[in-house]
Formats: C-alpha cells, structure tokens, sequence
C-alpha cells in the first residue's frame, strides 16, 4: 500500500479555490476531506473567521489527519514578498509569516510552508540575502514551538518568477539555512519541474538531503495554450506536461532515492485545481485515479 511509505494528502485550498484568501466554504469543503479515508493528511491555508478557524481545528482533531499549513496564500494574494528588498516590504512579508506559524500552531499543525519572491537578475544576491533574512527570523520563531519552515520551490522565470528557484540554488539555501536551524527543509512539487526545465531524477537527487515535502500536480507548458503556467490542471488536461508515466517515474525516483520511508512516511500531497467551472469533485477523483495508476505499475 502507498499509505505505508507516504501520507497521502490534499492541498484544500487549491482544490477548493474558492477558499484561497480564507474565505468561502471552509469548514464544508474541509469535511468532505475529513471523512474521505484515501486521505492522511490534508494542507489549508488561513482562515480569517475567527469562529470558522475553531470549528475547523475541531473538525481536523477528530479526523486523524496530518495537518499542514500552507503560507503561500498570505504571500501570493497580498503582494508580499519575503525577499524583497525594500526592508519595509521585507518585514510585512515576515510578519504574515510569523502570523501563520501561529495559526498554523492553533490549527493542529507542526509547521509553514511559503515561497520566494520576485527578483531581478541584477539584484539577485541581495534579494538572497533578504530571504536568508526572513527566513532565518521564521526558523528561530517555530523553533521555539516545535515547528518547522518549509520553502517551497517554484518557476524562476515563467509564472510567479520566484527566486527559489532551480534545483541548484534551491539546494544551496537551504545548505545555508541548515547551518543554523535543524527545522528548515524543501517542498518540491512534480508540476514545477516542467516549469523549471528539469526532471524528477535531477531535483530529487540535487535536494535529496534537504526534501521533507512532496506535491503532485501538472502544468501547461506550452505557450499561447489553456491553463498555461503555474495553474495545476487537472491530469490529462489537454497538453498537459504530467500524466501517468511521469507520476511513475516521480514514484521510481522517491523509490531509488531513500524516500518510501515506512517509519516516518513523508507527505505527498495532491496540488491539482480544477480548471474554470470543472467540478472539484472529479478533479480530485482523476489526481487518485492517477496515482493509483502510476503506483499499480511501480516495480517490487
């Protein structure tokens, strides 16, 4: 069963779009999750309801479900950007994060996850610096609850242009925040490789000692297409980068890697969003069917 390596889990708040700015039907959309037993985990964002957000962590306490908290709506709905280099910018961006390691902490989480900012090729490093920056501050503050802070990694120059960002540099922040907090790791998501000219083996063997986090998703990477960009269509969705084969080959690489880990099975979650007025429903169902798929074909 995958369920013994992996903790299968769904971004809620990408299939139920609606709910991104902390908004909209959460508590019911968080339910149909809650009592679908294909899922161990689940990944929300902020609730601004105050009475919404403890109906929710009662709901998540009585579910057995793994809960993460995603930041990157805080970040990608406001403007705000942790690396930016106006330090005024800078320490709002730190602020909303700091804000969610509190909400997250509330809601049953043991940790963030965020992304990186814009940048210019001029100013690169010092936009580096500026995200060392903030991050260093969020890894001090979850570490005095027990938590962690996962950088997600996205494209660098298609979408949302973040500045972590390839393979590579990825592996070089976060080598440089394992310098000093034990509580830091990488998100990566299968849909970003397209988006970011790689393949599965490369990022999972160039972050390999950093990856405490896994997403599974698509993209449309030609351009002028539907849903071109970082949208994460649904699987099989027309020109579409991710289907079957590379789902197996993303599970092959996990494999070969050291990642199927029965003792402390790693979140592998589905970030897939339906597309215009498709039904969240079916969408989820074609991201299980897939899997089930890829991990029926997955050698012994």
């Amino acid at each position: 069963s995958m369920h013994k390596y992996f903790q299968i889990g769904l971004i809620h708040f990408m299939a139920f779009p609606t709910t991104m700015r902390g908004e909209g039907d959460i508590y019911g959309t968080m339910r149909k999750i809650a009592t679908d037993d294909y899922f161990d985990a689940v990944e929300m964002t902020w609730v601004k309801d105050a009475d919404v957000r403890a109906q929710v962590r009662e709901l998540l306490a009585e579910s057995h479900l793994t809960v993460c908290y995603g930041a990157q709506p805080r970040l990608l709905t406001t403007g705000l950007n942790p690396n930016d280099l106006d330090e005024e910018g800078r320490k709002k961006a730190e602020a909303t994060l700091i804000e969610a390691i509190d909400e997250a902490e509330f809601l049953g989480a043991r940790g963030i996850a965020f992304l990186s900012g814009k940048w210019e090729a001029a100013t690169r490093e010092q936009s580096y610096a500026q995200l060392i920056k903030t991050t260093d501050a969020l890894c001090t503050y979850a570490a005095g609850k027990g938590m962690s802070v996962e950088l997600e990694v996205f494209d660098y120059d298609l979408d949302k242009a973040s500045l972590i960002g390839p393979a590579p540099l990825a592996a070089r922040f976060a080598a440089d925040m394992r310098m000093n907090h034990n509580n830091f790791g990488l998100l990566v998501d299968l849909s970003h490789f397209p988006q970011t000219y790689e393949t599965s083996r490369f990022v999972i063997q160039t972050l390999r000692p950093y990856i405490t986090h896994l997403h599974v998703g698509s993209a449309v990477m030609k351009r002028g297409a539907e849903a071109f960009g970082d949208t994460h269509p649904r699987f099989g969705f027309p020109n579409g980068a991710n289907d079957v084969p590379e789902m197996l080959d993303f599970l092959r690489v996990c494999k070969e890697e050291g990642f199927f880990r029965a003792e402390n099975p790693m979140v592998l979650s589905f970030e897939v969003k339906p597309w215009k007025d498709e039904d969240p429903d079916v969408v989820i169902a074609n991201a299980k069917r897939v899997l089930n798929r890829a991990w029926a074909m997955l050698e012994d």
